[in-house]
């Protein structure tokens, strides 16, 4: 083989590698700008899912929003938003105020002890109820009007009731003996009342809620939903000095069973107290 040939050969090996090579860079060099392209992309999106979390975590939810909708008003109620509620005879002279909130379980054990007194005495004409409902144990704030996180039966059911006071103030007031009976009061912890179903459910077992179209209809869309954000406004803003439930106030007085300020949880000290402030 010639010198010549032997060159050659070498010049084309080294041209050979060095295109070969000049390929490899270029591919090495794609890999590249995928590579980086990807973890831009990647970065974007991680991004963009934060960016969408936060404003998904800061984001009104419903009942925050229900703050300024339009309040539809049940019947039988009278005052700003319809949030005032009495019920009795007009010719009781003497107005009993009762401030509950539906998920509360002290609430719960005075209607299972007291309610009955209470019912009679309204019935008998010995004072009218005025009705304000709380809905604090929801988590939100007494005073501030700020939606909580601890649920959301307190005002779930505050509008069911709403749309059973919409049908008569007797169904108001057998609807919310029902929802603190032991059968259907939860615990405290329990959020059973954020239910539409379970509020229905209790419901039936009132003749004039049972099967009854229009209220579950009601309940159902949330037609009540602002007017019961409404009524906490006004439990949140009370002049009577009342941060707890249940209360009651006659006379513009806390009715209490002692010097610690508890509220008459038997039918005795119920009615000596009521008594006592109706003579007053």
């Amino acid at each position: 083989m010639s010198k010549r040939n032997s060159q050659s050969a070498k010049n084309a090996a080294r041209e050979r590698l060095r295109v070969e090579r000049e390929k490899q860079a270029k591919r090495a060099k794609v890999k590249r700008q995928v590579i980086v392209a990807c973890s831009v992309v990647a970065v974007l999106a991680a991004a963009g899912g934060i960016g969408y979390a936060v404003v998904q975590a800061n984001k009104p939810g419903y009942w925050e929003d229900e703050k300024d909708a339009k309040v539809v008003a049940p019947a039988n109620t009278t005052g700003t938003d319809g949030t005032t509620v009495v019920i009795g005879k007009s010719t009781a002279k003497k107005t009993l105020k009762v401030y509950e909130d539906p998920r509360c379980p002290i609430c719960a054990q005075f209607e299972q002890t007291v309610g009955s007194t209470v019912k009679k005495d309204i019935d008998d004409g010995k004072f009218k109820i005025q009705y304000i409902g709380g809905t604090f144990i929801d988590g939100d704030s007494l005073g501030k009007g700020k939606i909580g996180t601890n649920g959301e039966g307190s005002k779930n059911t505050m509008s069911a009731m709403g749309a059973a006071l919409n049908v008569s103030p007797e169904a108001f007031l057998e609807y919310k003996t029902a929802l603190y009976s032991t059968k259907w009061h939860p615990e405290e912890t329990d959020d059973k009342f954020k239910n539409d179903s379970y509020l229905i459910q209790v419901a039936n077992t009132v003749p004039a809620l049972k099967n009854n179209k229009t209220f579950q209809d009601a309940v159902k869309s949330g037609k009540y939903d602002a007017w019961a954000l409404a009524m906490s406004k006004t439990f949140d803003t009370n002049k009577d000095g009342v941060t707890g439930t249940p209360s009651f106030v006659m006379n513009g007085k806390m009715l209490t069973a002692d010097s610690s300020g508890n509220p008459p949880m038997t039918v005795e000290a119920f009615n000596s107290v009521v008594d006592a402030a109706l003579k007053a």
